[in-house]
């Protein structure tokens, strides 16, 4: 892939050229939601090489700041999340990746990474409520 090119604005909003705009990191953010049901099931980083290898795998990489490595979701555990289609943000700076997940995407084995509420109203100590994903 190649580094961001300088696209005008109009060139990246409305253009069609791919030309991720990694952060100071070199990362971006992707939103990965269950292609069937539209929920969403993580967030999480990519970099370069995580993007590069998502688009030709078709099985969904990113990029592990606690480790510092890339990371195959899935490779331990056999969830795989399996693209359906990405899409990118008007000034490509974040995706929204929507997958078939093949088993439980978080590593607590909840189908969603997204599975506690939170109650506004309650004290910090009480104030996540589990939900059904």
């Amino acid at each position: 892939m190649n580094e961001s090119q300088a696209l005008s604005s109009r060139e990246r909003e409305q253009g069609t050229q791919f030309s991720p705009k990694f952060d100071a990191a070199g990362l971006l953010t992707a939103v990965v939601v269950d292609a069937a049901t539209q929920a969403v099931l993580v967030v999480a980083f990519m970099n370069d090489a995580a993007l590069v290898q998502t688009r030709l795998t078709g099985k969904v990489h990113f990029w592990s700041r606690s480790r510092g490595a890339l990371w195959l979701k899935g490779e331990t555990s056999g969830n795989f999340l399996h693209v359906e289609e990405i899409l990118v943000d008007c000034d490509q700076d974040a995706l929204v990746i929507r997958a078939r997940p093949a088993g439980p995407t978080c590593h607590t084995g909840e189908a969603s990474c997204f599975y506690r509420r939170l109650n506004p109203g309650a004290p910090d100590a009480s104030a996540l409520v589990k939900v059904k994903t």
